[in-house]
């Protein structure tokens, strides 16, 4: 009874949070980018009590314990099918139903054993594909999940992370600190460069580069909390796809021919998904779309996906019982 007077009190305050001017704004742009589809997706996002969280472990600290426990929670591996790119070590545990699994605090000198996060977010990372060796760029990486989930993957030559903003940079410092033992971290090199700028500072140095970009985000803005920061962020919206636009020609120009990259967004608009990556298309005459539907194929299973969208790019829609996303996905070689 208890317990349920708790969940009853927690969905009062989680409901009241709901940010009413986000909500009527996405309200009538989704209903006109998505069409049917915006009811389900809006009805996940606006009930944190139906979202879920990946387990994703880390092979630096690893316990046969951990996987048993989640295994008896009932939690099974994210990845169970025959993808392009799977690296053994990366392992992702999920659950069918809603709950979330204790967060671990950060100990100095003590590594995590595991990361909470969206299971979405490890596409870009299969997306990129990244092998032993390879020099590879995270060009906006706090806080610092995909930089683990990559590094779950395949141990690169050089890993450059940056993060230009100072606070998001201290987060990702740590989170680095909490995943990676120190011999690799001291391996790893954490700027604070103006990611506009990469591209010019150490033009075609890369084999992969990760354009995790800066995104309205569609759960968080949700729940803004005051009503006027909210308002001036949806204004400050129509700027944002400029930016990333930016982000990844500076990405293009860190490339080596050959090199691949991969775009992501937490958003479900248009305007900084498929139009941004349209517009690189158009204007920079060395870079191919790359097709990634193989991987969604894979995936589709734990995933939803919006059916109408490119070969190289995916959208993963929230769902109920796969409420994971909104996760855009684009990927680019450069010739």
């Amino acid at each position: 009874l208890l317990s349920l007077k708790l969940e009853n009190e927690t969905k009062g305050k989680l409901q009241k949070q709901i940010c009413q001017v986000v909500l009527d704004h996405f309200e009538k742009q989704y209903t006109r980018e998505l069409g049917d589809k915006w009811t389900s997706v809006r009805d996940v996002l606006t009930s944190p009590l139906c979202w879920q969280y990946a387990v994703l472990l880390n092979k630096f600290s690893q316990s046969a314990e951990l996987e048993n426990a989640l295994r008896v929670k009932g939690y099974h591996p994210l990845f169970q099918g025959t993808l392009p790119y799977l690296p053994r070590s990366l392992k992702c545990y999920i659950s069918r139903t809603p709950r979330r699994f204790p967060a671990q605090k950060h100990q100095t000198g003590k590594l995590k054993e595991y990361y909470l996060l969206n299971a979405a977010s490890l596409l870009p990372v299969l997306a990129l594909e990244v092998k032993d060796g390879e020099d590879v760029l995270d060009l906006c990486a706090a806080p610092g999940g995909k930089s683990v989930a990559i590094l779950q993957c395949a141990y690169p030559g050089q890993f450059h992370c940056n993060e230009y903003d100072d606070l998001r940079s201290r987060w990702l410092k740590q989170t680095m600190e909490s995943f990676i033992p120190d011999p690799l971290v001291n391996l790893i090199t954490i700027s604070k460069l103006d990611g506009r700028q990469i591209g010019d500072f150490k033009p075609e140095l890369y084999d992969k580069v990760l354009v995790d970009a800066p995104c309205s985000n569609d759960r968080s803005w949700l729940f803004s909390s005051d009503t006027q920061q909210a308002t001036l962020r949806l204004i400050q919206r129509k700027e944002l796809s400029s930016l990333q636009f930016q982000l990844l020609r500076s990405a293009i120009k860190a490339l080596r021919p050959g090199g691949s990259l991969v775009y992501s967004t937490c958003t479900l608009s248009k305007a900084e998904n498929s139009d941004v990556i349209n517009l690189i298309l158009k204007s920079c005459t060395n870079v191919m779309p790359v097709g990634i539907s193989e991987m969604a194929k894979a995936v589709s299973q734990e995933f939803a996906f919006l059916s109408d969208t490119q070969q190289h790019e995916l959208l993963v829609l929230p769902e109920k019982g796969k409420a994971w996303g909104p996760m855009y996905v684009a990927k680019l070689k450069k010739i």
